[in-house]
């Protein structure tokens, strides 16, 4: 047993190793200094975005010096019990290999999130496809999966919009996700998730199978100069429907933008002043700008280099069946699983942790 788990351990060192030298965990100490000095500026809660913002790069700096520092321990403590040789010390050292390997991969994949703009926030948007009431229903079900992931981790949220449906579930719903790195974390959501269930709507308990559709854009900054003129927008404002609280649903307060040279419209209803729901549905319109654009670039450098063309969209990426078996299956990455309801539930990272992997590996073979 000591001789495989040496090996192990020099294995999971040496990935460690690798880890801390591209997270340039001096550069993060470096970095988390100069935000502290940032944080103690007493003027800076005079811009409360501006102040937000840095607490929580601050944050997300000590997160990462902490986890490497943590991991590093750890390990350490495995490579003591095994140079002591100590029988009882290497099984409780080989009983904690497997969460200490897991917990180093993790750590592992952030690594891998070097686009523009992973390490923004993300604004995520679902919307409901074919299926009915079913797919509605569905809608709702990834909101709540989502949320309940974001809230697995401690990330901070913010709902701007849900639409509704009829008889059930929602026809749209977009909210923030706010954390360092979300949007590098989320953006292979991207696409049609596809579920397959007995429909709880039919009274003759047939088979269902219903479409929705996942769009994650990174949120703006301050840096991207997102030009909107006034004049190519139409604003509507109406009276905000659906849970919220008493102040919000007797006000015309919620407002839907259309940008009218793209048709992109962008509705928020949340909060209780028609300005704040203005100001977070420019947000979002930015943001999709933004995505707009560095869509057009891509596929601009792709024809200009003679690439392949993306044909994939619209395609589902993931299927979720809860009859006649339970199965949640990634189609690109081949990930999988039986725990149908751990899923549902925003158990969610072995999915995204593939994604990742899959993603950079498409990449580099690009």
């Amino acid at each position: 047993m000591a001789v495989d788990l040496s090996e192990e351990i020099k294995n999971l060192d040496a990935t460690l190793t690798g880890i801390a030298t591209v997270l340039d965990v001096e550069g993060l100490r470096r970095r988390a200094q100069a935000l502290e000095q940032e944080a103690a500026d007493p003027d800076l809660w005079s811009d409360q975005d501006r102040a937000q913002a840095v607490t929580r790069r601050l944050s997300a700096v000590k997160g990462d010096i902490g986890r490497v520092e943590g991991l590093r321990r750890r390990l350490d403590d495995l490579i003591a019990a095994l140079d002591l040789g100590d029988d009882d010390l290497l099984t409780e050292a080989a009983a904690d290999l497997p969460a200490l390997a897991r917990d180093i991969s993790t750590l592992e994949v952030r690594t891998l999130l070097s686009g523009e703009y992973d390490e923004r926030d993300a604004i995520v948007q679902l919307s409901a496809g074919a299926g009915g009431v079913d797919a509605a229903d569905w809608t709702a079900m990834l909101l709540r999966m989502y949320l309940r992931w974001a809230e697995r981790h401690g990330y901070a949220t913010e709902v701007f919009d849900t639409s509704e449906a009829e008889e059930a579930g929602l026809k749209s719903a977009t909210f923030q996700v706010k954390c360092p790195y979300a949007y590098g974390t989320l953006r292979s959501e991207h696409g049609v998730h596809r579920l397959v269930r007995i429909s709880p709507f039919d009274n003759q308990n047939r088979r269902q199978t219903s479409f929705a559709g996942v769009e994650v854009t990174p949120a703006v900054e301050v840096s991207d100069h997102v030009d909107i003129d006034e004049k190519e927008l139409r604003i509507d404002i109406f009276r905000s429907s659906g849970p919220g609280g008493q102040g919000v649903n007797t006000t015309d307060s919620a407002v839907r933008i259309t940008h009218l040279p793209t048709n992109i419209v962008v509705t928020c209803q949340n909060e209780r002043s028609q300005l704040q729901n203005k100001a977070a549905a420019m947000m979002v319109l930015q943001a999709k700008l933004l995505e707009r654009r560095r869509a057009e670039e891509a596929a601009e450098k792709q024809r200009l280099t003679g690439g392949p063309q993306d044909v994939s969209f619209g395609s589902q990426i993931r299927n979720y069946v809860l009859h006649p078996y339970q199965m949640v299956k990634d189609l690109r990455t081949e990930v999988e699983t039986s725990n149908t309801n751990a899923v549902l539930d925003g158990d969610i990272d072995d999915f995204i942790d593939g994604e990742i992997r899959w993603r950079r590996a498409t990449e580099k073979q690009g």
